[in-house]
């Protein structure tokens, strides 16, 4: 089936902009500040009130001006399945969203294993508005056995190691890897789950899979998992970043890791921040991901673990799929659902305006966080920086419909959905992107 995408029209930053009339966030003070912005040739030249303007000039009134976001877990699928993304449309779904720069995963096909796939990654995504930063896989192929060339592809320009997609059993290959990555400064982003626990499982293991009668994952696969991690990771010395947490108990163990000393950092996706496995009554595919929606429960802890700063990161875990493919019967679909398009406006609709973290948080989990656990340069808003940054409207109501998306895929958990936040303008990397 063909999908129908949105025109993505994004050009180069010729001559001046100026945005006038809004405010900007101000990392250092963490606070927005008053001021136009005067971008020329990607770079800013001035900030303050700028009373004659030339150039191009955006009204930016009511707006607030912030450093890009991060995306540090997504999926692009190139190579291999470019029908469902490739690096490009991915960068546009990214921009989209208010994201500069994502990670995208290595199982593809071929698996992003060694110095040539990472090369391939940079080589495409050279050119586009947003920075992409490949992940290298920890064992070849991602079977699990044999560990990759990690100093190849750290310097080739890896900024992480990932058994993403499937998690590796052996636990010596596991402490070898973790061994090896530990004379790198990057970390391993790790995806926990105890496959023999896990094995036929569709959702979560409860009282909605005993009643819907669909095979169910309990959380000890996730818990299980992050715990031999942690102490695997305590042993090597390597920093291990926990992906997708989802289970009450798994933040209760990076907690009193944290509380030990040990280098884990974590992340946690939208939808498991704001949708439960109850969605599943309805059958839809588009609820159906890895690890699964879990219970209320796991939600309210998930979401004190972020205002308590024992959560990170927030990633989407991006995982665009076929129309064909997601229309399947819930066992067959594939686990998996994009979010780049909707992060942002889910986290300000459900949690921002709830109160559940603030706005200074919000940048921590999207903006500052991702890239200081990967040593990426963080942003700034300031004279003589390179633009890298997205105009926001704070108060801006849309709906989800599949016919927005500059994704190639519309697997959306949030699809009909009226969102609070929209993104509406993008500069990076000498482009911009206006809405």
């Amino acid at each position: 089936m063909t999908i129908s995408r949105k025109d993505f029209n994004v050009t180069d930053c010729k001559g001046e902009y100026v945005l006038k009339g809004g405010e900007y966030w101000d990392i250092k003070s963490s606070k927005p500040v008053k001021g136009d912005i005067l971008i020329e040739g990607g770079i800013i030249k001035e900030i303050g009130r700028l009373e004659s303007a030339g150039g191009t000039v955006i009204d930016i009134s009511g707006k607030v001006v912030f450093p890009g976001l991060m995306d540090m877990h997504v999926h692009f699928r190139e190579p291999g399945r470019e029908d469902k993304e490739t690096i490009e449309s991915g960068s546009q779904a990214a921009c989209a969203g208010g994201f500069t720069a994502a990670c995208p995963m290595p199982n593809t096909a071929p698996v992003i294993d060694n110095r040539e796939m990472v090369s391939y990654i940079l080589e495409k995504s050279k050119d586009l508005i947003a920075d992409v930063y490949p992940v290298g896989a920890l064992t070849k192929e991602l079977k699990g056995g044999e560990i990759s060339e990690i100093a190849d592809m750290v310097n080739a320009g890896a900024v992480a190691i990932s058994d993403d997609g499937v998690s590796t059993m052996d636990l010596d290959v596991m402490r070898r890897g973790m061994e090896y990555i530990s004379m790198y400064d990057v970390p391993l982003l790790a995806h926990c789950e105890e496959n023999d626990l896990s094995a036929g499982g569709v959702m979560h293991e409860g009282y909605y899979s005993t009643k819907l009668g669909l095979p169910g994952i309990p959380s000890i696969s996730e818990e299980a998992a992050v715990m031999r991690n942690i102490m695997i990771a305590e042993y090597t010395g390597c920093r291990l970043h926990v992906c997708h947490v989802s289970t009450s108990r798994s933040i209760e163990l990076i907690k009193q890791a944290k509380d030990s000393g040990i280098k884990v950092t974590c992340e946690v996706t939208p939808h498991h921040l704001t949708l439960t496995d109850k969605c599943i009554e309805s059958y839809d595919p588009n609820f159906k991901m890895n690890p699964p929606l879990r219970t209320e429960k796991d939600v309210e802890s998930l979401r004190e673990g972020l205002k308590s700063g024992i959560i990170d990161v927030i990633a989407t875990d991006h995982a665009p799929h076929t129309i064909e493919e997601k229309e399947w019967e819930f066992d067959r679909s594939p686990f998996g659902v994009t979010g780049l398009e909707t992060a942002f406006g889910v986290i300000h609709k459900y949690l921002i305006e709830t109160d559940i973290i603030s706005i200074e948080q919000m940048v921590d989990f999207f903006i500052i966080n991702p890239r200081k656990i990967l040593n990426i340069e963080i942003p700034l808003i300031e004279k003589n920086k390179g633009a890298n940054l997205i105009i926001v409207e704070p108060h801006k109501k849309w709906v989800v419909d599949k016919s927005g998306f500059y994704s190639r895929s519309l697997n959306s958990s949030y699809l009909g959905e009226e969102l609070t936040v929209e993104v509406q303008g993008v500069f990076n990397n000498n482009k911009v992107w206006m809405k």
